[in-house]
């Protein structure tokens, strides 16, 4: 069943895949610092494994997407968020993240992860913090080719 939020102003932010307009999404993430060359198919096949989320202007035309890769138990991780600059400065990025973290089927992840150059803030207010390194924490960054 899908998840549904709607904004008093009209805007929705759904869970349901198949509203999705894939093609505003693949342009959108074109043009980002973070997925600009990263292939097409790449982010297609992502999309099959995560949770998306669209978010649409009144009159139904998508103006932003998130995307969470989870377990749906104990791990999140957030990425692919953005929205379009002709709906910006009205609150929709905080909206969305909150409908993310929301989210009824997430209600017992603990971890929650992301990776950001410019949009700290935005993520501070909801608790997240810089990553902290010790010796139990590991990364792998592999180079694929």
């Amino acid at each position: 069943m899908a998840h549904v939020v709607v904004r008093p102003d009209g805007y929705v932010i759904s869970d349901e895949r198949g509203r999705l307009d894939m093609a505003f999404v693949l342009a959108s993430l074109a043009g980002t610092y973070w997925a600009r060359d990263r292939p097409r198919a790449v982010t297609e096949r992502s999309w099959a494994n995560c949770l998306c989320f669209g978010l649409y202007a009144p009159e139904g035309r998508q103006v932003g997407f998130g995307r969470l890769l989870t377990d749906y138990a104990l791990r999140a991780h957030l990425g692919d968020v953005f929205i379009d600059p002709s709906a910006r400065g009205i609150g929709l990025s905080k909206s969305l993240v909150e409908t993310i973290l929301a989210h009824p089927e997430l209600r017992t992840v603990t971890h929650w992860t992301l990776t950001t150059a410019d949009a700290h803030a935005l993520y501070a207010r909801y608790g997240f913090k810089p990553g902290e390194a010790d010796a139990n924490w590991m990364t792998l960054l592999r180079e694929v080719g």
